[in-house]
């Protein structure tokens, strides 16, 4: 197998595009699967937005999509799906439905209405054009972390959150792996410190370095909020190569946000919107045995990752009064 990138793009068959307006301090991510996938997913954030999110249930009848789309623009950046929905239809990919395809695009989006950036956008939003523009830049190589797609606009309690990505490989092959834009009502890192949550997962100095401090003070655990009533989300999926069933597939949304909670503290707030999607491309039969509890550990762990990786490699938005990012306050 080839060298992991430490990106969802690890997973053959899959494609991530981005659209980013800074001017606009918002954009759109599109994950894009050659072959539809076997996909599900789980909502355990108070305040949540999606799009055809009612079908990754494990009961309803569709099993797979075409493509995900992590959107900021809040509820204007529903529109985005359509523009991924118009790039499929070009291609002739989506479900048939008599002399038609209906592209399956499940969406879910983030609020960053309030990050300074200039929201007057008229009468229709630029959503459903950055979302086909994101869809057309989708690539199987290596891709912007960031504030860049849907990350562009995301802030959390304390730095600038951003888009992040990572991968694993287990024991037995199988690749694990997960895009995620950060855009939490906690905070991602210990107090007022460098170190992130996430610490105990990292590998090669991905996000710093920095490890976890040395003790634990009662200011460290204290509840750290970007406002009380303020929504914010962070938003992702997990994909991997094994050949899982869509329950399955629910089960490790799950687990996605298992990682969640380990990176962002607190997380699932009333006012958050946490959302994980989770697929299959099924391109590898799932042995017996334990693979697939393993290829869960790895979704909550690479979740984790991806989560600081993306606050790690933010930039602060070019407006004024814009929240600092990780890097202006410690590297």
């Amino acid at each position: 197998m080839a060298q992991l990138k430490n990106l969802l793009t690890d997973v053959a068959g899959v494609r991530v595009g981005h659209a980013t307006e800074l001017s606009l301090g918002s954009g759109v991510t599109t994950i894009v699967f050659d072959q539809p996938a076997i996909a599900s997913g789980s909502v355990l954030g108070g305040a949540p937005g999606g799009r055809d999110t009612d079908l990754l249930n494990p009961a309803m009848t569709v099993e797979a999509v075409d493509a995900f789309v992590l959107s900021g623009g809040s509820a204007f950046g529903l529109d985005a799906a359509g523009g991924v929905q118009a790039g499929l239809r070009e291609d002739g990919r989506g479900l048939q439905v008599g002399s038609t395809r209906v592209p399956i695009v499940p969406q879910a989006i983030l609020m960053d209405l309030l990050n300074g950036g200039n929201k007057d956008w008229g009468l229709h939003s630029p959503y459903r054009d950055m979302g086909y523009q994101a869809f057309t830049a989708a690539m199987d190589g290596a891709f912007a972390l960031g504030s860049v797609g849907a990350g562009t606009g995301a802030t959390t309690a304390t730095l600038k959150g951003g888009l992040g990505s990572a991968s694993a490989i287990s024991s037995g092959g199988y690749v694990v792996a997960a895009i995620v834009a950060v855009n939490a009502l906690g905070s991602v890192t210990v107090g007022e410190g460098p170190c992130f949550w996430a610490a105990p997962f990292e590998e090669a100095g991905e996000f710093g370095a920095k490890g976890l401090p040395a003790g634990f003070s009662k200011s460290d655990t204290t509840m750290r909020l970007k406002g009380v009533t303020l929504t914010a989300t962070t938003i992702g999926a997990v994909v991997t190569d094994a050949s899982l069933t869509k329950a399955q597939a629910h089960r490790l949304s799950i687990t996605a946000h298992d990682g969640l909670a380990r990176a962002v503290f607190p997380a699932h707030l009333s006012s958050d919107g946490d959302t994980m999607f989770a697929a299959a491309t099924c391109s590898k039969p799932l042995e017996q045995g334990v693979h697939f509890a393993e290829i869960c550990h790895l979704a909550g762990i690479v979740m984790a990752r991806a989560i600081a990786r993306g606050v790690y490699e933010a930039t602060a938005l070019p407006v004024a009064g814009a929240q600092l990012a990780w890097r202006d306050r410690f590297s």
